[in-house]
C-alpha cells in the first residue's frame, strides 16, 4: 500500500496570508482509493470560503484538477492535486531510491 496525500494549492483570489498548500486528506492505500479521495475532495472542498454559490472543476490531470469556486462577493482558484509518497528518509523499510 502506498502512502497519499491530497493537496488544495491556492492560486486565484486568496489573500496572501492564507496562500499556502493545505494537505487536505492524507491516506494509505491503493491507486484507485486515493483517486476516490481526489475525487471527493474536488466536489467538497470549500477553503473557508463561507458560501460557495457556483462550483467548477477543470480536469489538467487523471492527479490534478483546477478548483473555482465563486463565493457571494469573489471568485477563488485552487489547484487540488494528488501526490504519492516516493521517498521517505525516516521509513523503517529498506528505502528504495527515488527516481
Amino acid at each position: 500500500m502506498s502512502r497519499w496525500i491530497v493537496l488544495a494549492v491556492p492560486v486565484d483570489g486568496v489573500a496572501e496570508a492564507s496562500r499556502d498548500a493545505r494537505t487536505v486528506v492524507e491516506l494509505e492505500g491503493s491507486p484507485e482509493e486515493a483517486t476516490a479521495a481526489l475525487i471527493q475532495t474536488v466536489n467538497t472542498y470549500e477553503h473557508s470560503i463561507r458560501k460557495v454559490r457556483r462550483r467548477g472543476i477543470f480536469k489538467c490531470s487523471d492527479r490534478s484538477y483546477f478548483l473555482r469556486l465563486r463565493g457571494r462577493i469573489a471568485t477563488y482558484g485552487f489547484l487540488i492535486q494528488l501526490a504519492e509518497l516516493v521517498h521517505d528518509s525516516d521509513a523503517s523499510t529498506v528505502p528504495q531510491p527515488f527516481t
